[in-house]
């Protein structure tokens, strides 16, 4: 499928609903420390959007799904790589790392973005390994340009995070948003065959 190009007032809404999406992402940031449930870090990005006018992108989804998502955000705690359901029976402890990753619906567009964090005093590897990472995603988005091949932002991402010591994750990928969760283009972490121009960049979230 295409990407589906979106107009300046559309790109506002989108602007919004991402930045909705960030701002419960800092509250639940602000609130990881030993001895806290993921449960609690739902409930408070769950307060964020209802404080905004936002619905939770991810609860019930996949609309007529007979297990849809059950929570606001997904909660994945060490090696559990995403969509972990939060729970008040997970609680988070001294060394752990857990990916936060959180979607806004506001006025029928999806914002939606992640991030990892290390719980009260994470060990060296672990910590380096979030910073390759993080690292990694600017990487990618300095590359990323209206003209520019999307081919090109996950090689960049690819040779960044393997030049360090680690491998990409091969089976999700970044995604493109709009008023579906899950739109064009699809931006892998490797480098995969095929050509795909990145128009509307903005659009664009990587992993």
């Amino acid at each position: 499928m295409a990407v589906i190009p979106k107009n300046p007032e559309e790109l506002l809404i989108m602007r919004e609903a991402g930045r909705i999406t960030a701002l419960a992402l800092q509250a639940v940031r602000q609130a990881i420390r030993p001895g806290v449930s993921t449960k609690e870090l739902d409930q408070i990005a769950a307060e964020v959007l209802r404080q905004h006018n936002a619905k939770a992108a991810f609860l019930g989804y996949p609309p007529g799904s007979p297990y849809p998502f059950p929570a606001t955000v997904c909660a994945s705690v060490n090696e559990e790589l995403v969509h972990g359901i939060p729970s008040k029976n997970r609680i988070l402890k001294d060394g752990d790392i857990i990916s936060i990753d959180c979607g806004a619906i506001y006025q029928g567009f999806v914002g939606d973005a992640a991030f990892t964090a290390g719980v009260g005093t994470i060990s060296p590897e672990a910590q380096r390994l979030l910073d390759v990472t993080e690292q990694s995603l600017y990487k990618g988005i300095d590359v990323a340009r209206n003209g520019v091949e999307t081919s090109e932002i996950s090689k960049t991402v690819q040779k960044f995070v393997e030049s360090h010591g680690f491998s990409v994750v091969r089976e999700y990928t970044g995604h493109g948003v709009g008023r579906k969760m899950h739109e064009e283009p699809q931006v892998p972490n490797w480098w995969p065959s095929g050509r795909q121009r990145a128009r509307n960049w903005r659009s664009v979230r990587l992993v």
